[in-house]
């Protein structure tokens, strides 16, 4: 075994902290990885507050992860020592469902094992990214194109941006689409991102007047402050897909009613507690429909991450120093953040 620093949650009510975990060594079929970077993702605050009430204490958290290369097993083809690599939500799956034959991991009949806290129907636990090390089978380590100096920027692309990828690939955001984003922060920044690249015509609806000029620059053809109903209804039955990223339950209505007939309407975010009711109405009589999406499988995000690198595509971030992190969970509840910190783990001695 490997014994490694960490930092993990003892509890819904204490603060992240210092902590000892020990990884497998490297099997036949293993990479292990020097972690370099970490993002924080909100769902690492909503495991470490139990807000889910699933989390398996002592929670390291922790998903977005890229480092270098430090060890491979005897069967390892892909990957050798010294070489940048990623790991994203899963460390693991059945990969005898139709799910996983499909490459759909993240849709695993049996449940992915998340990087941590465990599989997804119940079993041990697993540790993530707020570590030195991580031991991951090589059929779920993805390979990084980037520039090794944008490599801290890379790091929340292997949640936020496959999140915003996966629905937008699915429903063929591109030319002669018209995409809508609901809300600009660590994942709606990224869907603007991404859908621009795609060759949409991107529209951000965020609630926050002051992020109208971020929203241009990040790459939105236009920016709709939903809060004002004028705004809103301009876009009335004009769009094809919206996504909406927000964490926090808000009406579903307003922004049925920006799709076309057929549109639709994708939750990517998932908050503590559900959205308020809906109107069937909203559906019926245009055909539209309201869909969820998680994350993508391993060949997908490794998809997202060549096509990010071809495009210059990264996340906006602030680094931070591991100790910090309880600070930021504080600053990601009031917004304040432009728009993903990230973890040196370097800074964790």
């Amino acid at each position: 075994m490997i014994k490694t620093k960490a930092y993990a949650a003892q509890s819904a009510t204490t603060p992240v902290g210092p902590f000892e975990i020990e990884r497998r060594a490297p099997g036949p079929q293993d990479v292990q990885i020097e972690i370099l970077y970490c993002g924080v993702c909100h769902s690492d605050l909503h495991t470490a507050r139990n807000e889910w009430k699933n989390t398996l204490y002592p929670s390291v958290p922790g998903h977005e992860i890229v480092g270098r290369v430090v060890a491979v097993g005897s069967q390892v083809s892909k990957f050798k020592v010294g070489e940048l690599a990623g790991v994203g939500c899963m460390v693991d799956s059945c990969g005898r469902c139709a799910s996983c034959g499909e490459g759909l991991e993240q849709y695993c009949n049996n449940g992915f094992v998340g990087t941590y806290n465990g599989p997804a129907f119940g079993g041990d636990n697993t540790y993530g990214g707020y570590s030195q090390t991580i031991v991951v089978k090589e059929s779920f380590v993805l390979r990084i194109r980037h520039d090794e100096r944008q490599l801290a920027a890379v790091a929340p692309l292997l949640c936020a941006g496959i999140t915003l990828y996966s629905p937008l690939r699915h429903w063929n955001a591109g030319p002669g689409k018209t995409v809508g984003i609901v809300g600009l922060g660590g994942l709606g920044h990224m869907g603007v991102k991404i859908a621009r690249a795609m060759g949409a015509h991107v529209v951000l609806f965020t609630t926050s007047p002051n992020k109208v000029a971020d929203g241009l620059r990040l790459g939105a053809h236009e920016v709709c402050v939903s809060t004002d109903p004028a705004q809103m209804k301009r876009y009335a039955n004009k769009l094809d897909l919206v996504v909406t990223t927000v964490a926090a339950p808000h009406a579903l209505d307003p922004f049925l009613g920006l799709l076309k007939r057929d549109g639709t309407l994708t939750l990517v975010g998932a908050p503590e507690n559900p959205h308020p009711a809906m109107q069937p109405f909203s559906l019926i009589f245009r055909r539209r429909q309201i869909a969820g999406s998680l994350i993508g499988g391993i060949a997908e995000t490794q998809e997202m991450l060549d096509f990010c690198a071809e495009h210059g595509i990264v996340s906006d971030i602030e680094t931070i120093a591991m100790d910090y992190i309880n600070d930021a969970y504080e600053r990601m509840l009031k917004g304040d953040v432009k728009y993903r910190f990230v973890i040196d783990m370097t800074s964790l001695k």
